[in-house]
């Protein structure tokens, strides 16, 4: 079982910038595909971002594409979301969601997901 639990959301005017953390609990980090999801009221949950569990390939959906950035330190067991230019409709909670025994490609289908963490909340204002 892994245990995955968010930080670094808040409250941020439209333009700026949030680093949203998820850390992952466990020795085997490396081989989880990892990503981000988001979810506003009403709505259904949305991929956003995705990094392969040895790192370096990524994916993101196109709406994030050129403002958000996805990392990972396997040593820290930590997968980030660097967040610039938000906008007010970027407010959503925001969900990590770890994938096993992926190690060479990104997940973007949440079914393929197993776990998830609680969420942190981002709210953009105009």
């Amino acid at each position: 079982q892994v245990q995955l639990v968010e930080s670094g959301g808040g409250l941020v005017q439209a333009g700026g910038s949030l680093r949203l953390s998820c850390v992952a609990s466990g020795r085997t980090f490396s081989s989880y595909a990892m990503g981000w999801f988001r979810q506003a009221p009403g709505k259904e949950r949305e991929f956003a971002a995705a990094i392969r569990g040895s790192g370096g390939r990524t994916y993101y959906v196109d709406f994030v594409k050129g403002r958000f950035t996805i990392s990972r330190d396997n040593a820290k067991n930590t997968v980030y979301l660097q967040m610039n230019s938000l906008k007010p409709e970027d407010t959503a909670i925001y969900y990590c969601a770890a994938a096993r025994f992926v190690l060479d490609r990104t997940v973007t289908d949440r079914n393929e997901y197993d776990y998830w963490g609680q969420g942190t909340q981002v709210t953009v204002s105009s």
